[in-house]
């Protein structure tokens, strides 16, 4: 018995955070079902489950980066771009699996690029994202002219946001891959607790001969992967793609991942935890439209869960903050 609770707290973050915003999605839920009676339906729920793909996928990005005590607010123009990017190669004729590898690969070096700014220019992670951020929208608006760009009717491109593995959808197993993956990684590799470390104490990281800089440049890295992931399953899902189809997400990233019990100053992380929380904010729009509340009231209660996010988020828990995780020799 004893053996199954800390496996069970392994998983879970070692926190009570997960606990918490499970409660919290019953309790939720359970006040939907009796306001709206449309939520609780199978297609509401798989709604739900597939409009959550999104935020998850990047939430598990930016537990690497809050891992290390850093933030990304470019993952919304990631998604915007590798979307943008992937449609614009398909529709001009490049080989759709190839499309889509050139939409990862740039993802993945926009995070790169996140990185070298952070680490070799000394610039702080929220300008330096917000930089790209910018950089990344007006580029996409350039290049589209605030266009959307539209028949990406291609049964192969259409599986990944459309299709069914069995009964599951696509972007719900490559959630579920991408979340095990994370948590392996973070929990079972010497680069996770690498991550960790650095988090806890960058000063302790150096002395003890973890390669910073490297490890931050990778977490960044990482967080541009997956947010072309998710902006690849997001225009299979709608055969399109929209110049603003990822403006306002990071906000959604870094509040799932900050109430699934990632702390926001480093050291402590939670995979499962940030797949749970983007499934909470994504209900809480998702209920939100069911009762007919005006979208701009959407922002406030969104806007309001994330100030509670970080205010808890930036508490010190216990005694993780005050020591180094294990290193690997």
């Amino acid at each position: 018995m004893r053996s199954r609770a800390q496996a069970a707290r392994r998983v879970l973050g070692d926190n009570n955070a997960v606990v918490g915003v499970l409660a919290a999605l019953l309790v939720l839920g359970a006040a939907l079902t009796i306001a709206s009676p449309s939520f609780m339906t199978m297609n509401n729920m798989l709604n739900v489950v597939r409009q959550s793909v999104w935020v998850g996928v990047m939430a598990i990005g930016m537990v690497f980066v809050l891992g290390t005590g850093g933030i990304d607010l470019s993952v919304g123009a990631v998604l915007t771009f590798s979307g943008v990017l992937v449609a614009a190669l398909i529709q001009g004729g490049t080989n759709i699996y190839l499309a889509i590898v050139l939409a990862l690969v740039a993802g993945t070096l926009v995070g790169v690029l996140n990185g070298e700014l952070i680490t070799r220019l000394r610039l702080p992670p929220f300008i330096a994202t917000l930089g790209i951020m910018s950089v990344l929208q007006g580029a996409v608006y350039v290049y589209t002219q605030g266009i959307p760009i539209y028949g990406l009717r291609y049964p192969e491109f259409q599986a990944l946001g459309q299709g069914f593995i069995g009964f599951l959808p696509v972007p719900v197993v490559i959630l579920m891959v991408v979340a095990i993956f994370g948590y392996l990684v973070l929990n079972k590799t010497a680069y996770g607790r690498y991550v960790l470390g650095v988090g806890s104490s960058e000063t302790a990281a150096r002395l003890v001969g973890i390669p910073v800089d490297r490890i931050k440049v990778s977490v960044y890295a990482v967080a541009g992967l997956v947010a072309a992931i998710a902006g690849i399953i997001l225009t299979s899902r709608g055969e399109a793609a929209v110049p603003s189809a990822g403006e306002g997400y990071e906000l959604d990233v870094i509040a799932a991942a900050v109430i699934g019990g990632t702390s926001m100053t480093g050291g402590k992380t939670s995979i499962a935890g940030a797949v749970v929380g983007a499934i909470f904010m994504t209900v809480i729009r998702n209920g939100l439209n069911l009762l007919g509340i005006s979208t701009l009231w959407h922002q406030i209660v969104i806007g309001l869960f994330i100030i509670v996010a970080v205010a808890i988020g930036a508490r010190p828990s216990g005694g993780l903050r005050r020591r180094m995780p294990v290193m690997a020799s």
